[in-house]
């Protein structure tokens, strides 16, 4: 319904929820096209940190409702960011496959 809209903008919560990985890249790809060709500005909420990493131009990163940083994938999802909101240690790498960075959680301490 958002698409046939036709709106410039489109403004998306979660919309890769409940759907298995083949369509959630689709979802996305989708949304990279309408942004590249058609020039849609399209905000969205995600919840997985390489997702958001690897499609978005733009990182928000919250806590409680708080912005606690703001750019570029690579200036947001560091390993110091993703511990101090999220308390989760882990490694931040180049993904092999696009450069950005991936997030891979850390074992639990024993």
């Amino acid at each position: 319904m958002a698409l046939a809209q036709e709106t410039p903008i489109l403004l998306l919560d979660e919309p890769t929820t409940y759907l298995d990985i083949a369509h959630q890249v689709e979802v996305l790809e989708l949304c990279r096209s309408l942004n590249r060709e058609q020039g849609k500005t399209i905000g969205m909420v995600l919840h997985d940190l390489n997702q958001a990493a690897r499609y978005a131009d733009s990182v928000i990163l919250m806590r409680d409702g708080d912005v606690v940083a703001t750019g570029g994938a690579s200036e947001v999802v560091t390993e110091r960011l993703v511990t101090e909101v999220f308390g989760l240690r882990c490694r931040v790498l180049p993904d092999p496959l696009t450069g950005s960075p991936m997030v891979l959680p850390a074992p639990p301490r024993d």
